[in-house]
């Protein structure tokens, strides 16, 4: 397959990306397909629909904005189109349409019956009043009303996106309807129809993926080494998860520096102290270290929860752990990926280990439709179960193909999706 044949021509080669490193990730899958499988995968290689809008709003010194935004629908053979939206200045089509394309494969690892989709705006909030939030939120979710519906697509949250966000998004197009559409979002308020348990649920997924990894691997998990890159909202479940189990916190990083304590760090103590002073310089228990020294630091677990691109060709080699597992969506790239299985660290990868979010997003979505709501000790049964049931899968393939995990879990989840595609046939 030659991928700059698969790039849009409204995309610029040189500016790729993650959307890139998606395609290099079929191409890898292809040879493992079936024949009739095989003929199908260029559907994986084309979004299936890509909106791009403008978001005027009011700013609160009476000027106006215009922000830009996207919504990107990848593959809705298995169900309506799942995915979060993001408020990043980093924004672009090309990486909406690549985590479009990564939930399209996530959802089917995990059997859950969404396609993918991914939407963002080009936005700094950090430069927005609550107030001018409101209005961008607003302004978006009726930009891209003609997408959204419970049975259509169904948003969440992501990078600096949250429950507030979601009830914006969902109160915006209930007022659109006349009607209450609770069901057309998930990660609201409680309040709203949220779900328990899904604030902690990625965290959560990527915590019971580690132990299924580390106890194929023998790894004993209390007393282990962690690292967790990023401390939002996955990286601080992750790690308060296992240091619940016993193991160590021995680094943090995020976008304001690196700490680290080789006795374990206290992930409360860590999580109030930046909440107070908005960074983690001068946590309580914490020496300060440079992003390349935590990258190279000695343990046994690496959670990458951060964004995409963090783990590549410059920093795979430097890495010493025995498992990565990726929370974030695309932090390892093509070319580290072979760097890490060449010198034997277990990757568990995005589309399985970060899949806790969505599997119980399905499960706020289920509850919203039926209006019967389950307990939080139900929710967490369940997903754990999902969970541990995708990972024998990932696993078995990937020994009995002898093939990496990330391989292993696209195989699963492409052949789930061209056979949806190959059962339905073509219309017209």
């Amino acid at each position: 397959m030659n991928n700059v044949s698969h790039i849009p021509s409204y995309l610029s080669a040189e500016h790729l990306g993650p959307w890139e490193t998606f395609l290099v990730q079929v191409d890898r899958v292809e040879p493992h397909l079936s024949p009739d499988l095989r003929k199908l995968t260029p559907i994986l290689t084309r979004p299936m629909r890509a909106l791009i809008v403008n978001v005027p709003i009011r700013l609160d010194n009476g000027e106006m904005g215009h922000f830009e935004g996207y919504r990107v629908q990848h593959n809705l053979a298995r169900g309506p189109g799942k995915g979060g939206i993001r408020f990043h200045p980093d924004v672009t089509l090309a990486e909406v349409m690549a985590l479009s394309a990564w939930m399209t494969v996530k959802n089917a690892v995990v059997n859950v019956p969404f396609g993918g989709a991914k939407g963002g705006v080009r936005v700094d909030p950090r430069q927005l009043s609550i107030a001018e939030l409101e209005r961008l939120t607003r302004r978006y979710t009726s930009e891209i009303h003609i997408l959204l519906g419970q049975d259509k697509d169904v948003p969440a949250p992501d990078i600096n996106t949250n429950e507030q966000t979601m009830a914006w998004i969902m109160d915006t197009y209930s007022m659109n309807e006349g009607r209450t559409a609770m069901s057309v979002v998930t990660g609201k308020p409680i309040s709203l129809g949220g779900s328990l348990g899904r604030k902690d649920a990625t965290g959560r997924g990527v915590f019971v993926a580690t132990v299924e990894a580390a106890r194929h691997i023998s790894l004993e998990l209390s007393g282990a080494r962690v690292a967790v890159q990023g401390f939002g909202n996955v990286g601080e479940a992750a790690a308060r998860l296992f240091s619940n189990a016993g193991a160590k916190i021995v680094a943090i990083q995020d976008s304001t520096g690196a700490i680290v304590n080789p006795a374990g760090l206290d992930v409360r103590a860590v999580k109030a102290w930046r909440h107070e002073h908005g960074t983690l310089q001068g946590a309580p228990g914490a020496e300060s270290v440079s992003t390349d020294d935590f990258w190279q630091m000695e343990t046994d677990v690496l959670i990458a929860a951060a964004m995409e691109n963090q783990i590549t060709a410059a920093n795979a080699g430097h890495i010493r752990t025995r498992i990565i597992t990726e929370g974030a969506n695309g932090p390892t790239t093509p070319e580290a990926d072979l760097i890490l299985q060449e010198r034997g660290i277990t990757v568990i990868p995005d589309v399985l280990a970060n899949a806790g979010g969505v599997t119980v997003s399905y499960f706020e979505w289920v509850q919203d439709i039926s209006a019967f709501f389950w307990t939080e000790d139900e929710i967490n049964a369940r997903l754990d179960r999902i969970m541990r049931e995708a990972f024998a899968a990932v696993w078995d393939s990937a020994q009995a193909k002898g093939i990496p995990l990330r391989t292993a879990a696209f195989v699963l989840g492409c052949e789930r999706v061209l056979l949806a595609h190959k059962v339905r046939g073509l219309y017209p």
